[in-house]
């Protein structure tokens, strides 16, 4: 049988655990494997990035 754990990354205690941890108000996830969840942040700052810089999620007045 497969490993169906799900990881979280915990903002309060900055590190990585399971959803019985802490209150899911403290996690970001779920993640399928520690090591996903241990980029978190660097996941948060990518997909942030790439929103910032998208033309659909740009709050500016269109010119035309």
């Amino acid at each position: 049988m497969a490993d169906k754990t799900e990881y979280f990354w915990c903002l309060k205690h900055h590190t990585v655990e399971t959803a019985d941890d802490c209150k899911a108000a403290d996690h970001l996830g779920p993640y399928p494997s520690p090591q996903s969840a241990a980029e978190a942040l660097d996941t948060v700052a990518a997909r942030n990035d790439f929103w910032e810089n998208d033309p659909r999620f740009n709050d500016e007045e269109d010119d035309d």
